[in-house]
């Protein structure tokens, strides 16, 4: 367990002179044959910036002391970060209410592909968003110039937008910032457009609106230009970590002090016959074709694969002092968040789960949070035999021992959004904690047996617990992997 961590303003003399004082402390308090087992230093130019000692005792409890430079003559203290406005449009429901409840009633959104001839394609299911009105919350230029992946992205985020009862009219607009994640970008539209050109005799008849519907930013771009925010602006890209990438980025700004509030997430619609002939030629995709229902079925030992999915999630991150002047219905405290990288293999994860370990370490370190007191981790769990076995190999190293934490992965219900994916992740993860219920991996017949012993899997039923605190992984082709921490405030 971390037993605990100082954090101090230092040089580096006092860094060292801190460590002492740490093994002092710990050893009067009965802590004996303590050993430094690694220090790091960091350091720009000769400018002294932060330190980690990791120090050890007989029992192998590791100990931190973590000193930070004091770059400014005044140093400014962290913002907190709240969660006051949510949206959703994915195969599980439209808003976040219907999403909700077919999450914790174990509904599946698993079908055949009804988007294009899939007849000839190795895989033929996909969970698709059935009966969707853009109209609802788009007007018709925004529909005409907007690929379906800005168009999930500009749905959702009405909605948040809607639900947090900002009053835009009174806040500077340059205060108020947007970073969405996108994987893919206009799919539809590229294919589309190159398919028209080889039709057409390849005569250049190409829309004018091809590259603005293409371009991954202009999810970012087109929800600044609805309601006029004019501060940071951008769309990240990290393959199926990008929703998490964006939401850490808001994260950190405001945190910062560099903005007060972000509409962040991600969306994706990746249903279109290159991208499903793309990720089946890799093998990576279900071939259950005659059972779509229960084709996704992460940590089943029998999974074949992912199941795509759909959709875009929005969140509302503000300054909590900002949030709570104004009244808002906050619905948790972001308080942590990390990204590492595998650099391991470009699709496959590293097999013990090494980068994954580590995100979630550095992430409950920052949000402050002992191993044993987080109460859910909503896994990347993509229902790929490679995949799910490696993050649960990361998971047993970082939560070993822990009678506390329930883990489960609703792709088996939404199947996999790819850059969509963390955004409404993240919102299971937040609707835990205001509802203490832990959804369920549905479709498990045979719990995998490689799953490390003490893991407890939240099997085809929701779980009722008390939820104070909620984890959500997301890890992307590349060996992206990044973590969010949740907590009840």
């Amino acid at each position: 367990d971390v037993l605990g961590a100082t954090r101090l303003s230092l040089n580096e003399e006092h860094f060292y002179t801190t460590i002492h004082n740490v093994i002092d402390y710990f050893s009067a308090a009965g802590e004996n044959d303590l050993l430094i087992a690694e220090t790091r230093i960091i350091k720009q130019g000769n400018q002294f910036i932060n330190a980690q000692c990791d120090i050890w005792n007989a029992g192998k409890t590791r100990l931190i002391a973590i000193g930070t430079a004091n770059l400014f003559k005044t140093q400014r203290p962290m913002k907190r970060v709240v969660v006051t406005g949510l949206g959703t449009v994915n195969p599980l429901g439209k808003d976040v209410n219907s999403f909700w409840r077919n999450a914790i009633n174990g509904k599946s959104s698993g079908g055949k592909i009804t988007r294009f001839d899939a007849s000839q394609f190795r895989t033929q299911i996909a969970c698709e968003i059935k009966d969707f009105d853009a109209a609802k919350y788009l007007d018709r230029n925004e529909i005409k110039r907007s690929d379906l992946f800005t168009q999930y992205a500009l749905y959702s985020a009405a909605q948040a937008m809607q639900d947090s009862g900002l009053d835009i009219s009174s806040l500077d607009p340059f205060d108020i910032g947007v970073i969405w994640g996108v994987g893919q970008g206009g799919m539809e539209t590229f294919e589309t457009e190159v398919e028209n050109y080889v039709k057409g005799n390849y005569i250049p008849r190409f829309s004018p609106f091809f590259v603005p519907r293409l371009i991954v930013n202009m999810a970012s771009g087109m929800i600044s230009m609805k309601y006029g925010l004019q501060g940071i602006n951008y769309t990240t890209v990290s393959a199926c970590a990008t929703s998490n990438t964006a939401i850490m980025d808001a994260f950190n700004y405001i945190r910062l002090g560099k903005a007060k509030v972000f509409v962040t997430g991600g969306s994706e619609a990746p249903i279109t016959p290159a991208s499903v002939g793309g990720f089946s030629a890799m093998k990576a995709m279900s071939v259950r074709n005659n059972d779509p229902l229960r084709a996704s079925r992460p940590l089943d030992k029998d999974r074949d694969g992912f199941v795509m999915g759909e959709g875009a999630g929005a969140l509302i991150l503000e300054e909590y002092e900002h949030a709570k002047n104004r009244g808002a219905k906050i619905y948790a405290e972001l308080a942590g968040a990390a990204m590492t990288a595998d650099a391991y293999h470009m699709t496959s994860p590293h097999p013990q789960g090494v980068g994954a370990a580590k995100s979630m370490e550095l992430a409950l370190a920052e949000a402050q949070i002992n191993i044993s007191e987080l109460d859910y981790l909503n896994l990347h769990g993509t229902s790929t035999p490679v995949g799910d076995t490696s993050e649960l190999n990361a998971v047993d190293k970082i939560f070993k021992g822990s009678k506390r934490l329930h883990v489960s992965s609703t792709k088996s219900m939404t199947g996999h959004l790819l850059g969509a994916a963390g955004a409404i992740e993240a919102i299971i993860a937040i609707q835990s904690i205001n509802h203490n219920i832990v959804p369920a991996t549905i479709n498990i017949e045979n719990l995998d047996p490689a799953i490390p012993v003490g893991i407890q899997v939240v099997v085809n039923e929701a779980l009722h617990k008390n939820v104070t605190t909620a984890m959500s992984n997301a890890f992307g082709f590349g060996g992206h992997n990044s973590t969010v921490i949740f907590k009840r405030i």
